[in-house]
């Protein structure tokens, strides 16, 4: 199940993070439900999980969820986010205790959207559709979740 090759990382993003485009992000998320409706929104996401992240998704489609888990490890490091992450039997379980771009949104914007995590649950589905694994993702508090990969049963 987890498989973690020595290969470079496909999204790698090095350099400034600039945390604004989280702000970014939350703004358009309400300005395409506002005016599209969510299931718009939903179907967006649905194709950054199978279309941008393709090769994560090719990944899961083989039986492998070690890209996802290097691919995490990036990010929330670069982020300086507060998360562990677990493989215990067949389960890999990430715990975010602090999500910094959901703090930084708060910090910037007059308000988190109340759909801001469902980028995170919807693009988890649309990569795991279709292969071995389900990703079950828990809003646990604000700013925080935990995202576990498991077989199907």
């Amino acid at each position: 199940m987890i498989k973690q090759d020595d290969k470079p990382l496909r999204y790698n993003e090095v350099g400034n993070v600039h945390m604004d485009f989280h702000g970014a992000a939350n703004t358009t998320i309400d300005f395409i439900i506002e005016n599209y409706g969510v299931e718009v929104m939903d179907e967006i996401f649905t194709r950054v999980g199978k279309d941008v992240y393709a090769d994560i998704r090719g990944h899961l489609i083989a039986g492998n969820a070690g890209e996802l888990v290097k691919h995490w490890r990036h990010f929330f490091t670069r982020e300086g986010s507060d998360y562990q992450i677990e493989i215990v039997d067949d389960e890999v379980v990430l715990t975010v205790k602090h999500c910094t771009a959901y703090h930084h949104v708060k910090k910037i914007a007059p308000q988190v959207s109340d759909h801001f995590c469902d980028q995170t649950i919807k693009t988890n589905n649309a990569m795991a559709d279709g292969s071995p694994f389900e990703i079950k993702t828990e809003i646990i508090a604000p700013g925080a979740c935990r995202q576990i990969i498991g077989r199907r049963k």
